[in-house]
Parts: C-alpha cells; structure tokens; sequence
C-alpha cells in the first residue's frame, strides 16, 4: 500500500500531505502577490523590497535554514516546492532562488556562529536579501581567475576588486564574494567572504539590461577597499574553491528542478492552445505533426522528469556526487530550451508576443545553458569522470 502521507504528488512519491500543503501556501502566494505584479516588474527591471518581505511573512524564503537561526528547521523538500511553483507560473524576477539556494547554504555550511546568527534570521525574514558574488568580467567557470584581492587589516579584511552579472546586486544587503587572500596559490589562493553591502566602498553598477530574466535586477558591484570583520570570513583562509565545488551539486540541481517544471508548463500550454486554435477546418492539435512534435517532447520531459526526481533523493540522502548534478544539469537544461523552442512555433505569430507567457519562457530559458556552470563545463565533468581510470 502506498503510504498515507503521500498524495497529490502525481505519483512522484516524493512529497508527504504537509509538503502539499504547503505548497497550496506557495501557489496563493505566487497567484496573488507575483503573478499580478510580474509584467510591471518586467518594465521596472527590479522587484519592490516589500514582495521579498511578504515572502518572509509567508515562510518561502529560506525554509530549511535550522530553528536557530530564524528558519523553520524544514527538509529541502520545502525548497522544491517553492522553485517549483514560481517556474510553473514563469515567475523568474524575484531572486529567491539565488537567495535560498546559493547564498544561504553557504553561510549555513561555512560561517563562522557570530555571521550566522547576525545574518541568517534577517535572510528568512526578507529583511536582508543575499547575492553571490563569484563572477568577475575576466573570470566565470574558472575560478582561479578571480582577481578580487582581500587583505587582512587588523582585525578586518579589505576588499578591492569588481563583479559582473551579480543577481539580486541591486538589492542584496549580503553578499558572498570570491576573492584571493593568497593571489599566488591560484584556486587555493581564494577564500568566500560574506560583505556587508551596506559598508563604505561597496558600489552598485548599473542594473545590467538583459535579453530575458527582464524582472530580475543583475548588477556590476565595485569593491573599493571595502571593509569585512574577520568573522565574516567563510571556513578558512584559502578554502573558498572547496567551498564552491561542495556546494555547486545543489545550484545545479535546483537549475533543473526550474527547468523541468518550466518545460512541463511549455507542453500543457501548447496542448490548451492548439485544442482551441481553429486551422483549415479543424484545431491545430488535430494535425498529426501537432500530436507527433508534442508526443515526442513529452516522452523526453518526462524521462527527464524521473532523472530529476531520482536525483532530488539523491541529495536529500546526501548522496548525490558532483557528476551527477552536472549530468542532471546538462540533460534537462538543455531540454528546456529545446521543448519552448518548438512549443512557441505552434502559437504562430502570438508566440512572439511577451503577452503569452510561452513567449516569456522562450526569451528566460536561454541562461539555463549558462548560469550555474554552462553546458560545456558540465561535459567537461561528466567526460573527465567517464576517462578518470
């Protein structure tokens, strides 16, 4: 017999009855505070602070960071709720992804108790947001690179250096940047300091102007000597690169939970409109090219789908390796750009419009290829590790 907790998860066996009412919470909220919203944020380029404190209010904002630090102690199950819900309404202004996901499970694994406890509650709450300052503009994947110097001052460290395609830049009040403490140990010459954006020195950009993610604020940041107490320090001197690597399986693996979800919604778009769409006497999907091209599409998601689910209890059991969340990553990224791809040529002329929201996913899906390590980076992995003997 199947379990009593789990239901209404379309059989995925993954979430309980609590998970799914929580995800109820997560759905009126995107429903009545995001979606209403979204289209202006897109003209603004940047999402009002008072959203990313409703989001605290409601509890989706970081809901597995531990009780002691603000949290709601939750699994991570919780967080997938929330990335899935924002990707089936093609939410993808607020930065909350960046925030729960990268910025907060670094702090959590790496501070120091005293960086903890100042900055992990504000973090639940929205009354900080958190940034990951990794990027520079001479140095992406490859992180010894990173030209950002951080030199001890006493009892600080002062940073001088630039960021570039900084998420949530213009916003963030916290942000974990890369920088070299030692610049001649290469890769373990880089450590992971949590800046206080709020410090002298620390300069905003310009919102940099993109061709989709038009509702997230994505910064230049400027260091000129910044100062950061030594507390603020993430694990040791020259650890940051360790760091990094330890926790880039759960980026990667959060970029294909969105990816899969954004996709799903791509295919059920397409079949509502092409049901209705009214061509040479008969509906789009009469078309056996129509039933043929989104056939196809739904066998490949939702193998995909079982790659991804199978690989979310991976980590929850805290098994998922580095190669698997680049193989993961790989696959399902690349099938979300494919599959909005193909569903907007159904919808003809109105799929150019940003009015409908295949649209939308169309022009938002090309970063998945990128952000979080490109694909070509994930090959190099999975290639490395098929030659490794």
């Amino acid at each position: 017999m199947a379990d009593p907790l789990l239901r209404n998860d379309g059989g995925r066996g993954i979430f309980s009855a609590e998970h799914e009412q929580f995800r109820e919470t997560v759905a009126r909220f995107v429903d009545e505070e995001l979606v209403p919203n979204h289209h202006q944020w897109e003209k603004d380029e940047v999402v009002p602070r008072e959203i990313w404190k409703r989001a605290g209010e409601v509890g989706i904002l970081c809901p597995n960071i531990p009780e002691a630090y603000g949290g709601f102690g939750a699994d991570w199950l919780y967080n997938v709720v929330i990335i899935e819900e924002l990707a089936k309404k093609g939410i993808t202004g607020p930065g909350f992804m960046v925030h729960s996901e990268m910025v907060a499970p670094y702090i959590l694994a790496a501070g120091t108790e005293e960086l903890k406890q100042d900055v992990l509650p504000k973090m639940v709450t929205g009354e900080y947001i958190g940034a990951l300052g990794l990027t520079e503009p001479g140095a992406g994947s490859d992180v010894k690179e990173i030209r950002t110097r951080a030199v001890r001052d006493g009892d600080d460290y002062v940073l001088n250096g630039q960021k570039v395609y900084i998420s949530n830049g213009q916003l963030a009040d916290v942000m974990v940047c890369a920088c070299k403490t030692d610049p001649t140990a290469g890769a373990k010459g880089v450590s992971l300091i949590a800046v206080d954006t709020h410090q002298d020195g620390f300069k905003r950009g310009r919102n940099l102007e993109k061709i989709g993610l038009k509702a997230q604020d994505t910064s230049e940041i400027f260091l000129e000597d910044v100062r950061a107490p030594l507390h603020r320090l993430l694990g040791a001197e020259g650890t940051g690169f360790g760091i990094m690597m330890g926790k880039l399986a759960q980026e990667r693996l959060t970029q294909a939970v969105r990816s899969i979800c954004v996709a799903e919604a791509a295919i059920q778009w397409t079949v509502d409109y092409t049901a209705e769409r009214k061509m040479f006497g008969q509906t789009l999907a009469d078309f056996q090219n129509t039933q043929f091209v989104l056939a196809e599409l739904s066998a490949e998601v939702l193998s995909a789908r079982v790659f991804t689910d199978w690989c979310i209890k991976r980590f929850l059991a805290g098994e998922l390796t580095g190669v698997e969340a680049a193989k993961v990553k790989l696959v399902v990224t690349n099938l979300h750009v494919k599959v909005v791809d193909q569903c907007l040529q159904f919808f003809g002329g109105y799929g150019y419009m940003t009015e409908y929201p295949i649209a939308r996913a169309y022009v938002d899906a090309r970063i998945v290829r990128i952000a979080g390590g490109a694909a070509e980076v994930m090959k190099q992995i999975i290639g490395r590790d098929l030659f490794r003997k």
